[in-house]
């Protein structure tokens, strides 16, 4: 009897009916992260995007049922803000994710330029966003260049030769080798920008592969291009930001700020080492805005 009473107690009764999910929520919460997923798509020019936005700031169950729809679909939310919208990462076992190996062979036949243009992709977020204080400052713009970017890598595969000859090491490792310091032997051989019969630059080439790249972030809604010069000029996004951030704390670009390699901007840029990189060993891929 005291087990019925409790059953029927309305307060008992009304607190799972508030927060009760309708279909049509569940729906709502698919279109915000459908939207999410259209990464040039500005919650500014479309209204239906916005007013979700606005709803998952001021509604937390319906944010939390939109980051469980995310989470189902394997994405991770990096932030949702009118800046960036609903922006999203996938995790490795989702079906959204780019895997590194897939990126490379659309890019190019050849399987040694993986290493290429996953530096490629390293490189350009070094130099969008060169000193800590520019990634942690939500109104900071990145600007860079095709010919910029290249010349970024040469200088850093300067900096390491140095370093080998200083440290009596072998300055030659094998083309196959995985880490970014075989990465860089290998551009350093590479022809900057090669030459075909019409005055374009080769797709093989170093210019040809970070060209690959700055297309690849422009298509994804991480860069916006601004201009031809250098080979051409690009401008960094909020998404590409967070995405930045995500991967700041990686091991390939904690070697890459270890260098020191100061990027040619405004002449106030600099990379700094990051701390505690001395045992730090690069693994396949890692850190790049790819999956291995």
């Amino acid at each position: 009897m005291t087990e019925h009473v409790e059953w029927s107690d309305p307060e008992a009764v009304a607190a799972p009916a508030t927060a009760a999910v309708t279909p049509a929520d569940a729906a709502d919460a698919a279109r915000l992260v459908a939207f999410g997923l259209q990464p040039k798509l500005q919650p500014a020019r479309d209204q239906e995007y916005a007013e979700l936005l606005r709803r998952y700031r001021e509604d937390p169950p319906f944010a939390r049922l939109a980051d469980a729809v995310a989470a189902g679909l394997g994405l991770v939310v990096l932030e949702v803000s009118p800046r960036a919208g609903m922006a999203v990462t996938a995790a490795e076992d989702s079906v959204f994710a780019v895997r590194m190996g897939d990126y490379a062979r659309r890019a190019s036949a050849d399987s040694g330029d993986r290493f290429l243009h996953g530096l490629a992709h390293l490189a350009v977020a070094a130099m969008s966003f060169p000193r800590p204080e520019d990634l942690a400052d939500d109104g900071y713009i990145g600007r860079v260049s095709v010919n910029g970017v290249d010349a970024f890598v040469r200088q850093a595969c300067r900096r390491l030769e140095e370093r080998a000859d200083e440290q009596g090491q072998n300055t030659d490792p094998a083309t196959d080798a995985p880490g970014l310091e075989a990465a860089w032997r290998i551009w350093a051989r590479r022809s900057s920008t090669g030459a075909t019969k019409d005055a374009r630059r080769l797709a093989g080439s170093t210019t040809g592969i970070v060209g690959k790249a700055v297309a690849f972030l422009t298509d994804s809604g991480f860069l916006q291009r601004t201009g031809d010069d250098s080979g051409g000029t690009y401008r960094t996004t909020a998404r590409y930001q967070l995405q930045v951030r995500d991967m700041a704390g990686s091991a390939a670009m904690a070697e890459l700020l270890e260098l020191g390699v100061v990027p040619v901007t405004d002449g106030t840029a600099s990379l700094l080492p990051a701390e505690d990189t001395d045992d730090v060993e690069l693994a396949v891929g890692a850190g790049l805005p790819f999956h291995s």
